[in-house]
């Protein structure tokens, strides 16, 4: 090949850009599927055939079926982690996680919960899902814990950022499932923001006796 040749390789970010095409593409074709079937009815297969594409393509892009219904799988699981290691300076770990959860909330962020009825239907009618969830939060709380030994100079795996990453993990669980539990009533977002702001207060403030001062300020 001579200098002028053209390169018959797309460019890097073409190729990229393809790449995250087609990971929606399939994305949306499995969200449709499954609300159209239900979670557990549907087949990668199905999913393949769908959205004109090999049945490797769809396992090479999501491993587990899941992860096509869980598409943000990895924020969720990095939120409370990401808050604690950019909270303000001088901010508890049990202040700046309320503050997000209250400007989550207020935005009606999927990764808070907020996916609709049809969504909160099919995560509710999946044992599946549901069991993917829980792992989900398990892996959440853990990412936590080891954030708030960094914030605090605490060794990984001590047991103090352990316990305050359950007790703050159960309150995030315990709104997740508040949220989609009002969801599935039919009210629609701005209602159920305003409810869970309110009762987030109510329940970060349980922890505020132990946590109140816990990981202040950057080490």
């Amino acid at each position: 090949m001579t200098a002028d040749a053209p390169s018959s390789a797309p460019p890097v970010g073409l190729r990229e850009v393809k790449k995250q095409e087609t990971r929606q593409l399939i994305s949306d074709v499995a969200t449709r599927l499954f609300l159209a079937q239900g979670f557990e009815q549907t087949t990668i297969a199905e999913i393949a055939a769908a959205a004109r594409v090999a049945k490797k393509t769809v396992t090479n892009y999501f491993p587990r079926k899941e992860d096509l219904a869980l598409d943000h799988q990895d924020a969720f699981v990095a939120s409370l982690a990401e808050t604690v290691t950019g909270r303000q300076a001088s901010e508890s770990a049990l202040s700046a996680l309320h503050r997000a959860f209250a400007d989550a909330a207020a935005r009606a962020d999927p990764v808070a919960g907020f996916s609709g009825p049809d969504f909160a239907r099919m995560i509710a009618d999946s044992p599946t899902l549901s069991a993917r969830l829980r792992d989900l939060q398990d892996l959440r709380e853990h990412a936590l814990a080891d954030a708030l030994a960094d914030a605090t100079g605490t060794p990984r795996g001590d047991v103090t950022p352990r316990t305050a990453a359950a007790l703050l993990g159960a309150v995030h669980r315990t709104l997740f499932q508040r949220i989609q539990e009002l969801t599935l009533t039919g009210q629609d977002n701005a209602r159920i923001s305003a409810t869970v702001i309110a009762e987030a207060d109510s329940a970060f403030g349980l922890l505020k006796s132990s946590l109140a001062d816990y990981a202040a300020g950057r080490t």
